[in-house]
């Protein structure tokens, strides 16, 4: 099966594009919201990072306490590079289990911000869009979004590597330009060649 990374920087509108794919009829994988599930659905996952990061990050109910992380990961290259060698193999491993259960659809969307900069990855990708819009518009959306601010998401903003991609599509406008621009990419013109 074929799968379509659909990535962009933070607030490019990766996910409005995968929720219009969604609707209609494409599986997407969202690694964003799988990895988090996986820090809930494998019990020692919490722990093995602690030891790696020699970092406490659980709250007070045993959860994970994402800000610190957070923090922690977009300060610290090295942090981040051992958190990644530790995630991402299991997140991969998730991903090729949910793609085999797909079935009768021309292909599946993994939608990830920083996949194609992880060499384990290179082997399940088939074409890639990029979505992009004007750095302002990003900065506003996550602020409005996570409230976050403008320090914090330029920095993160920063620190996300650049694409290469098969289609890029344009998100500035509204949702209707939005959604005939992926109209246009994934189904009229057969911009993928997949």
């Amino acid at each position: 099966m074929k799968t379509v990374v659909v990535t962009g920087g933070m607030g490019s509108g990766k996910s409005a594009v995968c929720r219009i794919l969604g609707e209609r009829g494409i599986p997407v994988y969202d690694s964003d919201a799988r990895t988090k599930a996986l820090y809930n659905e494998l019990p020692d996952l919490i722990p093995t990072l602690e030891k790696a990061l020699d970092l406490s990050l659980r709250l007070p109910d045993g959860a994970l306490d994402k800000s610190k992380l957070a923090a922690r990961i977009f300060s610290d290259q090295s942090a981040r590079e051992t958190l990644e060698s530790i995630v991402y193999p299991l997140v991969k491993e998730d991903f090729l289990a949910w793609r085999s259960r797909q079935k009768d659809v021309p292909f599946v969307v993994l939608e990830s911000a920083v996949v194609l900069s992880k060499p384990l990855f290179a082997d399940v990708i088939d074409a890639v869009v990029l979505v992009e819009a004007p750095d302002e518009v990003r900065v506003r959306r996550v602020m409005d979004r996570d409230g976050l601010s403008r320090e914090q998401i330029l920095g993160r903003l920063a620190a996300q590597p650049a694409v290469r991609a098969s289609v890029v599509i344009e998100n500035a406008g509204s949702l209707s330009e939005l959604e005939n621009a992926v109209d246009q990419a994934f189904f009229r013109q057969k911009c993928l060649s997949l």
